[in-house]
């Protein structure tokens, strides 16, 4: 070989190295059946961590995460908490499930919604949820019924959260020692929430690993949503930093860490992790650390701005994927679904239309094509009977350039950002760029109408009793004395 020859055959080589992708090998994802574990924390932003940057709050466990992932760095979720949760299950926009709100009935998952965990349960894996639910606390809404083989949840939004209807948790409950809901029978447990639902999924798996059934563990700690209540240790670490409600939440996310570290820990000693994925991400934008560090974010948690919708979403798979790599591209939970279902080799059933788009060929070359999308936020939480007028009320839409926005009570008060430009949406350049203004609007009020046949939970009757409540005073004793 000449050496000019010899020259042109380095450059290919080079090019390969730096055009492929993200996996480790030039192996196919599509199939591979590894293990799952996704870890969705509450309320916690994507400036809530010390890998994106936060000054004072330290998360190791998780930055050694980050650091052996692919990490999504345009990945966006729904402003609060169900509305996500309902998206990441089914791979379809809230309101396509039927949910607008967190209570009062409307956080939901419609019945006819079908679920991650059925769809990886038809592809021979066993599944576990540890945590929170928020998607309906009545019998027939609850996971169990949805796809899940074991269940270890508390009810509503939150421990200790009840509101009139349904959604609600098990009467008097805290953070230490909450009474938890385990296959349908409320078991009284002993530590802090966020140690007790980590704890019992590593038992889980521990109990699972030496089948040849590959698993899905989907841990939910309530934490870092309020109440702020984290154990002293953990406070400690932050007091005098920052306000006292400030070193509460650090705290909180401190203990999430450590938890953290501790599975990654016994997946090495149990020789499980080469071949299970870790995803990490959280269900909206931040709340009480967003004063200290918000990532040059506007908005935050309960906004339809960039604040309240991008999140973390690392993707961690050591025997598969290469780690330390950003990918830029616009990113959704709506793509969860359809991402763990080729991973995992799981047809989708024909009848079920989703929104979301594999992420696998991002994941097998950073270079792949994909095609610009729109997304579409609303905050949703209109008033009873209020939906047709909510229309532009605290919404968005969105593309890989640009972003706008609509805040207010119903009426349209757009704003156009260039967010490829400016991530802080300080300024609108809707007069600017009337084209992109007048097709984004186009979009979003299609997709509007869309939705509408699809919000069924508008004037759902309140029931009486919290479910919750009843099912804790059947098997545990208490209530009033007209309760069922």
């Amino acid at each position: 070989m000449n050496k000019l020859a010899a020259a042109s055959w380095t450059l290919l080589a080079l090019a390969a190295i730096v055009f492929f992708p993200a996996t480790a090998s030039a192996q196919k994802l599509a199939g591979s059946k590894p293990n799952i574990i996704l870890i969705i924390t509450d309320d916690q932003g994507y400036g809530d961590l010390s890998c994106h940057g936060n000054p004072i709050l330290k998360t190791p466990n998780i930055d050694k995460l980050h650091a052996r992932s692919v990490r999504f760095t345009d990945f966006h979720v729904s402003p609060t908490c169900a509305p996500t949760r309902s998206a990441l299950m089914t791979g379809r926009h809230e309101f396509k499930n039927g949910i607008t709100h967190t209570i009062n009935e409307r956080e939901r998952l419609n019945l006819r919604s079908f679920t991650l965990a059925q769809l990886l349960r038809l592809a021979g894996y066993t599944t576990g949820i540890f945590g929170k639910w928020h998607l309906g606390d009545e019998p027939a809404y609850q996971p169990g019924q949805r796809g899940f083989d074991e269940t270890f949840i508390h009810g509503a939004g939150g421990i200790g959260q009840t509101y009139p209807g349904s959604c609600g948790d098990a009467p008097g409950n805290k953070y230490f020692d909450p009474a938890i809901l385990h296959n349908n029978k409320f078991v009284k447990t002993k530590g802090y929430c966020t140690d007790v639902f980590f704890s019992q999924a590593l038992g889980w798996i521990d109990a699972k690993r030496k089948d040849k059934t590959p698993f899905y563990v989907h841990i939910s700690p309530n934490a870092p949503h309020g109440p702020l209540i984290c154990r002293d240790e953990d406070e400690k670490k932050y007091t005098g930093k920052v306000k006292p409600n400030v070193a509460k939440f650090f705290g909180m996310i401190s203990n999430i860490d450590d938890n953290v570290g501790k599975l990654m820990a016994k997946l090495q000693e149990w020789n499980l992790e080469e071949n299970t994925i870790i995803i990490f991400m959280t269900d909206n934008g931040g709340t009480a650390g967003v004063m200290v560090f918000n990532a040059g974010m506007r908005g935050s948690k309960v906004t339809p701005y960039q604040g309240g919708t991008r999140v973390p979403f690392f993707v961690s798979w050591p025997s598969r994927l290469k780690g330390g790599i950003d990918v830029p591209r616009l990113a959704a939970h709506l793509d969860v679904f359809p991402t763990l279902a080729e991973i995992a080799g799981a047809k989708i059933p024909e009848r079920i239309q989703t929104d979301g788009r594999s992420l696998v060929p991002l994941l097998e070359n950073l270079k792949a094509d994909w095609a610009d999308r729109n997304l579409f936020v609303h905050v949703g939480r209109w008033a009873k009977g209020q939906a047709k007028q909510s229309q532009y009320a605290n919404c968005a839409v969105r593309n890989s350039q640009f972003r706008m926005v609509s805040v207010g009570k119903g009426k349209e008060n757009w704003e156009l950002f260039d967010i490829s430009k400016d991530p802080g949406e300080k300024r609108d350049v809707r007069a600017e760029h009337p084209k992109e203004f007048q097709q984004l609007k186009a979009a979003y009020d299609r997709w509007w109408q869309e939705v509408q046949p699809e919000l069924v939970n508008e004037e759902v009757p309140i029931p009486r009793f919290n479910a919750y409540h009843e099912l804790y005073w059947k098997q545990l004793g208490g209530g009033p004395k007209d309760a069922k």
